[in-house]
């Protein structure tokens, strides 16, 4: 019986120590507050949570009726991401800037906040644990053994791929999660702005961001290369968008610690 890959560990450890980095960077260098941690982490999780109670009820009927592969399906995720992670973003920095708990000053970090806890924990952490279980399991000789194995060998045969295709398909998973940090940097930066400053333009540019989950359905249309170097550049897209347009605030930073001085 094969076991897994032990390689496949060394994608969400990347990609933890890359996010992990960010973070501690920015504590230092610049600016992130304890505080920031639990509110992206009410953004984000509040956003997953509202994810799933609409998705298990509904899924597989909106699947059955547009198919996996459709533009309809394409709309169903794409619109929950908007809505739930930009929307709920929004809401929360809203809440807690009319609150004096946030400031402008804070954007930055409310953006690698939101980064924070699906490339770190939900998708980084959580992996890490599921695929040393993995591989503890498949190293001994026993039923369970045998069950898991078949189990992964039908819902995850990539797992079992030569070390040669592991190591590109590990680089790609890497370049995915710098994508979704650079989303939730440019759309949570954008909220807290929007909502620091009251300009509502702000929000108009943050939420399509969401609907970068429209093309989830289509990935296999593509090549895995030719996908993510697609929403790749789509993430580099957004975090230029958000900091172009934000420049004038940035050249005179007395306006992110005084709403008041921010012209309309």
């Amino acid at each position: 019986m094969q076991n897994i890959d032990i390689l496949y560990i060394l994608q969400p450890l990347i990609v933890i120590l890359i996010t992990s980095g960010l973070v501690v960077y920015w504590r230092y260098k610049r600016s992130f507050r304890g505080l920031v941690f639990l509110y992206s982490l009410l953004a984000y999780g509040g956003a997953i949570a509202l994810k799933y109670a609409v998705q298990i009820p509904t899924a597989s009927k909106v699947v059955g009726y547009f198919g996996a592969q459709s533009v309809g399906y394409g709309i169903y995720v794409g619109l929950q991401t908007v809505v739930f992670e930009v929307g709920g973003a929004y809401l929360v920095a809203r809440y807690v800037i009319s609150r004096g708990m946030l400031t402008g000053k804070d954007a930055e970090a409310y953006g690698l906040g939101l980064a924070f806890w699906e490339n770190v924990v939900l998708l980084g952490v959580l992996p890490i644990i599921n695929l040393v279980a993995y591989y503890i399991i498949l190293s001994t000789n026993t039923p369970l053994a045998q069950t898991v194995y078949a189990q992964l060998v039908e819902s995850s045969p990539g797992l079992f791929s030569p070390a040669s295709q592991v190591i590109g398909t590990m680089a790609l998973g890497v370049v995915e999660r710098i994508s979704s940090t650079f989303f939730h940097f440019a759309w949570g930066y954008l909220c807290i702005m929007s909502a620091y400053v009251n300009k509502k333009r702000y929000l108009l540019l943050a939420l399509p961001m969401g609907f970068v989950d429209f093309l989830v359905p289509f990935a296999q249309s593509f090549t895995l290369l030719g996908f993510e170097a697609l929403v790749f550049a789509l993430s580099l897209i957004s975090v230029i968008v958000a900091w172009f347009t934000t420049r004038e605030l940035r050249k005179n930073p007395e306006n992110r610690s005084s709403p008041s001085n921010v012209l309309a």
